[in-house]
């Protein structure tokens, strides 16, 4: 066997070295050094034939030592002189029995100064002879008989040679034995305590460590009996190397081996790493003292201490070194190795023979391979699982340990995040430049923490992650105490009370910093993973957990399975429940955070920019990308949409909204709510609600903000989008925003019913969705943006100080309609046109009569609410508020008989007959200001109006004769006379034409002659009609019963009536009434004096109502015969001398 090599690894083995040949043997005792492996009586479990074998073998060796001193019993290094101070101040009385103990005793001391030279040298001499003697082999057969036979590559090993012990320690940790592991053990403390012990390691190493200068490899420069120095000095040039450190020396890969070798094989107990066991033994007293040794567990007591604030210096440095090994090499770590060797093997994560066997060492490699067939559900055993979660959560406290992110991340560590290396804060603090909240980051560091993230794999138990552990501990103990404490749904908890009050600031952004990662591939997050993997198997052709293919990159894999949870429409290709329920999750959670979402940060960085660059504020950078939709970049604007589509099917998908929206939720939509498929209908609940008392600012800025995003496309509202799309398609193609796509199917249907169709072209379910929309829209002005467009100025002239919602401003502006500009004065009439033909578009209307129309209109259609409320105006049940809102629309119907569709129906041919005129001067969208109405009352005076026009008239008339207000005339042309004739009249809470009656009284003292002409028409109405003049038909009511019963109501009859009976001697009226009608009498007498009949039917009426009618008709009868006798007397003259000329 030339090489010491017997496995693929290095094997470490006691051989002879013939460079090591003693040359100061007789000056420094060498001739006097026995060495003896065990003394007979004190080695533990080294009775019988074994102790007298050691003992023959340290005769031997004493024999090659030195010929002067041979006894008879076994040579003791007590029996030295040059050691005898020192084992005396150093050593206890009872281990001078037993050379090993000593040997232990001398080697283990912190400083080489402690021991004297020569001394130093007899234990180098000493140890050297002891493992280079092949005899050596004769005890291991004694001592290890049993295990030698269990352990076949051992068993093979050809004795003499002295490889029989080298592969005992090399497979140390097989042996049962309890005698042959103490042995074993022994001897590997000897070998570890000098890197020149290890056979092969000084002629691998040899140029690295001069070129490293990592120490003397000469037993005459430097005669130590300790150099676990330059193993470590090894060790950090090998980390240096695979971080690409500047300046770092590349080390031949067989001193790689052997360093790794090293490390491997004293990973079981911290006393064989001579650096770290001499850098930490002070920390391991400190924190490990009730530690046993063995079995890698001080090293794992002393990681868990790494961050205290008492741990030294430099025991950390050395700790982390040896980290850094084991994330090079898992088998540095001997609990992990051992606790998870079956697991390896069984989930063949050591096979792979397409990968370098470097790679396949890695760490990284063995925890995702590992992680793999945990998310796939199968058997890892716990030891190991346990093992894994020690080594992930060390990943996640010391960036350090990834030379990924030394390597790729130097700039911004060095730029963001320097003095923060403790417990995680730099590799979060990396977290956060890598959300771009702290500047631009470098796209290797990213990929570097994204591979991390994957390896540590926090997800799965939030613990891992130390920092975001502390940060939310309190949250956890409070928000999520319902939880199983490491359950993967505690981050989906800490996600759900993101932007509450019980989450912390801190918590928050560690919170966030974590999840940017996750949600950039979907396998971090272990429950979406485990339900949704055989749907994207099935339907994203996705691999294994810890594999990736180009062609579906792990960040597009949830941008698959949503297009399948929302967009296929194929039955096959739909998701199964729960993995649908687990993409709604995740939609959820994403909404908090526009940066949560990759697809939409990427596509959208620079409109984000552009933009948003000052929205701070938890979801207002998407509310913004939102608000400036028809700004951003087409590759922007499409996530967008999608986005914004996707709200409008399920707003549940808006936390903050919701929890905004709660109290509302509760109590109006918590039917909806619990519906596991929203579908649009918990919004479109809020917007029915939206000014509820139970409505705050923050859900009604929100469902408002929603409203004002639908209208922007019509697709944004799910339930008008499902319901009229095909509608849309077939009469309002190309047409993208909402409110235009509204207008045109409303104007569709509104011509259909106009027109009479036989069959309406828009269909049931859309007018029925289309009605919904429509009553929205009248809400708030700035959902219809051509009417907000219009009337912004106004709006910031008339109504600064009314607050938009429940249409406030609407309403405003109706109000102030006469200050109105030219373009807002005529929207407003074109909307009030909308809403007296639809009542139901009224949005104040039907919001202050909600009651009212539930009272007295519940059979009547949508279309007849209003007339139905004015029938009903003036009952006892009648609430006031809703009274003064019927009176507000009555005003506005009488400004213009476009706005009365009832009037315009029926005096639909009298219009142009009459008023023909007035219709010529008139423009379609503003107001006529009462002037066809006036036109057609006087012609209802003159009785010359079909029967349903006079019937409208009527009403008209009555209504306006109780409030001055409904005649808008009236109103212009009487509005200074009122002030000054009748103040008292006008100011009265409830009018019942007290106002009228007090114009008509002191008509002689009215100046204006326009105003004293509208008076005057209202007598000559009221002669047409006595239920137009309500003071005297009031107190008249009585004698109208008794004497005019039978006399039907309407031209002039009634009164005729009641005149006549006035002038009958042998009838006595109500003196109420007597003296009313006297005054109207005297009043006709004064109009007809003041504006003489205007034609032969005015002046028919004026005789008619006239109190001398008898009389002047006798006398027109009289004038009437008398001119037909005198023609019958002139014809008879005429035609007797005509005929005489003939006789000529």
């Amino acid at each position: 066997m030339a090489d010491c090599i017997r496995v693929p690894l290095l094997l470490i083995f006691m051989c002879s070295l013939p460079l090591f040949h003693p040359s100061r043997a007789d000056n420094n005792g060498l001739a006097k050094a026995r060495p003896n492996a065990a003394n007979p009586q004190n080695q533990p479990g080294g009775a019988g034939q074994a102790a007298m074998n050691v003992g023959a073998a340290e005769r031997n060796l004493g024999a090659g030592a030195s010929a002067q001193r041979k006894r008879s019993a076994g040579w003791k290094l007590s029996d030295e002189a040059v050691c005898r101070d020192d084992l005396t101040r150093l050593c206890s009385k009872e281990s001078w029995n037993n050379n090993l103990e000593l040997l232990v005793c001398l080697q283990d001391k912190k400083e080489d100064t402690e021991i004297a030279p020569d001394c130093n040298h007899l234990l180098w001499n000493y140890k050297y002879n002891l493992t280079t003697d092949p005899k050596l082999e004769s005890v291991a057969v004694e001592v290890c008989r049993s295990t030698i036979s269990e352990i076949k590559e051992c068993a093979a090993e050809e004795l003499g040679k002295g490889y029989l012990v080298s592969c005992l320690v090399d497979h140390r940790s097989n042996i049962s034995d309890y005698q042959c592991n103490q042995y074993i053990t022994k001897m590997a403390t000897i070998v570890f305590s000098d890197y020149r012990l290890l056979c092969g390691f000084m002629d691998k190493c040899r140029e690295d460590i001069d070129a490293l200068r990592c120490g003397s490899i000469s037993t005459g420069e430097k005669d130590i009996h300790s150099q676990g120095e330059v193993i470590a000095c090894l060790e950090k040039g090998l980390v240096r190397e695979a971080e690409e450190q500047p300046g770092a020396h590349p080390i031949k890969d067989e001193c790689k081996k052997s360093i790794m070798r090293v490390a491997e094989l004293s990973s079981d107990d911290f006393h064989l790493d001579r650096y770290l066991y001499f850098a930490c033994r002070e920390d391991r007293e400190r924190f490990c003292a009730n530690t046993l040794a063995g079995e890698g567990r001080v090293y794992k007591c002393l990681f868990n201490h790494k961050f205290e604030e008492a741990m030294s210096e430099r025991c950390r440095e050395a700790l982390t070194t040896r980290q850094k090994l084991i994330a090079q090499d898992y088998k540095v770590s001997y609990s992990l190795a051992k606790a998870c060797k079956s697991d390896l093997r069984k989930y063949r994560c050591s096979m792979d023979s397409g990968m370098p066997r470097a790679r396949e060492a890695r760490l990284s490699y063995l925890l995702l391979c590992l992680e793999s067939a945990v998310h796939r559900g199968r058997v890892v055993s716990g030891e190991c699982q346990g093992e894994m979660m020690d080594y992930r959560r060390m990943l996640m406290e010391d960036f350090s340990l990834s030379p990924e992110i030394v390597l790729h991340c130097r700039s911004e560590i060095e730029g963001h995040c320097s003095g923060l290396h403790r417990k995680g804060r730099t590799l979060h603090c990396l977290m956060r430049v890598g959300r771009g909240d702290m500047g631009a980051i470098d796209t290797n560091c990213q990929r570097a923490l994204q591979n991390l993230i994957q390896e540590a794999d926090p997800g799965a138990d939030y613990r891992i992650d130390r920092a975001l552990n502390e940060a939310c501990e309190s949250v956890i103990q409070t928000a999520c105490k319902h939880i199983r404490n490491g359950d993967p749904m505690i981050l989906s908890c800490l996600m759900e009370h993101l932007y509450t009050d019980k989450m912390v600031e801190d918590c928050e952004h560690r919170l966030l910093e974590l999840q940017y990662f996750i949600a950039r591939d979907w396998k971090l997050d272990p429950i979406l993973f485990k339900k949704c993997q055989g749907d994207a198997a099935r339907l994203c052709h996705t691999q294994g957990w810890n594999e990736t293919s180009e062609m579906m990159p792990p960040g597009a894999i949830f941008s698959c399975l949503y297009r399948h949870a929302y967009r296929s429409v194929e039955q096959g290709r739909r998701l199964s429940r729960d993995c649908k329920v687990e993409v709604h999750r995740i939609l959820h959670q994403r909404a908090l955070d526009v940066k949560l979402d990759p697809e939409l940060q990427r596509r959208c960085m620079t409109d984000l920019g552009k933009w948003c660059s000052e929205k701070t504020e938890a979801g207002q950078e998407l509310e913004c990308l939102q608000d400036h939709l028809e700004d951003l970049v087409s590759d922007c604007r499409n996530v967008v949409g999608n986005l914004t589509e996707l709200e409008s099917e399920d707003i549940q998908i808006e936390a903050l909204l919701m929890r905004a929206c709660e109290p509302v939720i509760q109590a109006y939509c918590h039917e909806v709510a619990d519906n596991q498929i929203d579908s649009g209908d918990l919004m479109e609940c809020l917007a029915q609600n939206k000014h509820q008392k139970e409505m705050n600012d923050k859900c009604s800025v929100g469902v408002t903000h929603f409203q004002l995003i639908q209208i922007k496309d019509f697709r944004f509202s799910y339930k008008f989008k499902t319901a009229c799309k095909e509608d849309v398609l077939k009469l309002c193609p190309n047409i993208k925003k909402k409110v235009d796509v509204v207008i045109c199917l409303s104007t569709t249907v509104r011509n259909d019913t106009l027109q009479d169709a036989k069959e309406q072209r828009v269909s049931v379910k859309c007018r029925k969705q289309l009605r919904v929309e429509e009553v929205e829209m009248s809400e708030d002005i700035r959902l219809e943006p051509e009417l907000y467009e219009s009337c912004k100025q106004d709006i910031s002239h008339l109504c600064q100080n009314v607050a938009f919602g429940n249409a406030q401003v609407i309403e405003c502006l109706k109000e102030n309609k006469r200050q109105l500009t030219q373009r807002c004065h005529q929207k407003i009439f074109k909307l009030q046109e909308v809403e007296m033909v639809d009542p139901e578009l009224d949005y104040q209307l039907m919001r202050v009569c909600k009651h009212m129309i539930r009272r007295f209109c519940t059979e009547s259609e949508g279309k007849n609410v209003l007339q139905c409320l004015k029938q009903n105006k003036n009952s006892e049940m009648m609430d006031p508020k809703c009274k003064q809102m019927i009176t507000k629309r009555q005003i506005t119907q009488n400004t213009d008989y476009r706005l009365n569709p009832v009037l315009r129906k029926a005096c639909k041919a009298d219009i142009p007959k009459f008023c023909q005129p007035i219709l010529n001067k008139a423009t379609a969208d503003s107001e006529l200001e009462g002037q066809v109405i006036a036109c057609l009352k006087l012609k209802y005076a003159d009785q010359r109006l079909s029967s349903d026009c006079e019937d409208q008239i009527r009403v008209i008339l009555q209504e306006s004769a109780l409030d001055y207000r409904l005649d808008p005339q009236l109103q212009i042309y009487c509005t200074q006379e009122i002030s000054r004739l009748c103040p008292e009249e006008a100011a009265a809470q409830e009018q019942t034409g007290q106002v009228e009656e007090c114009l008509k009284l002191n008509l002689l003292k009215i100046k204006k002659e326009d105003c004293k002409k509208e008076v005057l028409n209202m007598l000559k109405e009221s002669k047409a009609d006595i239920f137009v003049d309500p003071v005297l038909h009031t107190a008249c009511a009585l004698d109208i019963k008794h004497h005019c019963a039978a006399i039907p109501p309407g031209r002039g009859r009634q009164m005729s009536c009641l005149m006549e009976t006035l002038q009958d001697k042998r009838v006595r009226l109500q003196p109420e009434c007597k003296k009313r009608l006297q005054d109207r009498i005297d009043m006709w007498s004064f109009a007809a004096k003041v504006a003489p009949a205007e034609g032969f039917s005015d002046l028919a009426m004026q005789v008619m109502t006239s109190p001398s009618k008898n009389y002047i008709l006798t006398m027109i009868g009289a004038s009437v015969a008398l001119l037909f006798l005198m023609g019958l007397l002139c014809g008879r003259i005429t035609k007797r001398v005509t005929q005489e000329l003939k006789d000529r």
